[in-house]
């Protein structure tokens, strides 16, 4: 079969090759797999900026963002031939840790943890591969051409969920959500606010088009903006930062109203500085009862309740979200930078 391959910490090594069938073991599911959405952190990994491949080889597959459908099942499975799927992407530690040993292995201590695609564990960027039953997750049919949008998904649901229990510290009736960043991550941000009844703004750099539709399509407000100055009078309960910029990380966190959460979900290379008031920052949270974390991951959990979420939003704006789709056979093209608000390669072609 066809796979498309790579080798971690070596620029220039992303290659679809023919590679063996997977075979699986005790357990596991045989799946086809349909589409593989590619997203910074593959970017990253092409780029030889970290990744590891499994033991003893120099080679991974690639792809964590999968979607698949089920071909063959383990005897007394809760699948079925044909079932659309999902891999989850983190194995839990060995040892394991306590966070792990309780199935929050989004939440490992150690770093010991594997990941299909990233650490040590081929991916899912194949035809075919197989994934353990415990780590599969079922989609509903609605879901066939924006499946692969459950792993990025995942990330938002984790985000709410802590979000949530952050509120629930105290009386918590939020109104105004603010997501800074129009991609992938941030408008499904925006989609989960929306589901949740709030008056949510998106501001991203970009000026009016695909971006600003998709935010006004979910009845939100969109602002072409790269600071928080139009929130200064009127600041909103929650931040979700999903651009990792450290202008605005610092804004947003003395960004929101009195008890407010800000939740960074962005990355952002490093060796930019930036000249702020510590002072500042820091009485403004004290005094303001504020939380600021940050989340990455998802485990089971939360890659259940994002296919939830997806299966209750519009199919035709998920469709919108993708905005390329490359063959299996020009799959490198799919890791070009771009403006594409979601590329994904078709694993069928």
């Amino acid at each position: 079969m066809r796979a498309l391959t790579f080798a971690p910490g070596r620029k220039g090594t992303l290659a679809v090759e023919e590679v063996p069938d997977p075979v699986p073991g005790k357990g596991q599911l045989l799946v086809e797999g349909l589409a593989l959405g590619v997203c910074g952190t593959d970017r990253e990994l092409v780029t030889a900026e970290y990744g590891w491949p499994p033991p003893g080889r120099e080679r991974m597959v690639i792809g964590h963002e999968s979607l698949g459908r089920v071909l063959e099942v383990p005897e007394g499975s809760a699948f079925s031939p044909g079932d659309l799927v999902v891999g989850v992407v983190r194995r839990p530690d060995p040892v394991p840790c306590g966070a792990c040993l309780r199935g929050e292995f989004d939440m490992c201590r150690n770093g010991q943890y594997t990941e299909r695609g990233i650490k040590q564990l081929d991916g899912y960027a194949s035809q075919r591969w197989a994934v353990e039953a415990g780590y599969a997750v079922r989609l509903d049919r609605a879901l066939e051409s924006v499946g692969m949008l459950v792993e990025p998904a995942s990330v938002v649901a984790k985000a709410w969920e802590q979000i949530e229990r952050i509120g629930s510290r105290t009386w918590f009736e939020p109104r105004t959500l603010l997501v800074t960043g129009a991609g992938p991550v941030g408008l499904l941000a925006a989609l989960m606010g929306r589901q949740r009844g709030l008056e949510v703004h998106v501001l991203d750099r970009a000026p009016q088009g695909l971006k600003s539709q998709l935010v006004e399509d979910l009845g939100g407000t969109y602002h072409s903006a790269t600071s928080l100055k139009a929130f200064a009078s009127d600041k909103p309960d929650m931040i979700i930062e999903c651009t990792g910029a450290g202008a605005l990380v610092i804004d947003a966190m003395i960004g929101t109203t009195a008890a407010g959460i800000v939740c960074l979900a962005g990355l952002a290379p490093g060796g930019r500085t930036h000249r702020v008031d510590a002072g500042v920052i820091n009485r403004d949270i004290v005094l303001e009862n504020d939380v600021v974390f940050g989340t990455v991951n998802a485990n089971l959990r939360h890659y259940r309740d994002a296919a939830v979420a997806l299966a209750k939003a519009d199919p035709g704006w998920l469709e919108r979200l993708i905005t390329r789709r490359v063959p299996l056979s020009r799959a490198p093209e799919a890791f070009e930078p771009g403006e594409d608000v979601k590329v994904v390669i078709d694993l069928t072609s």
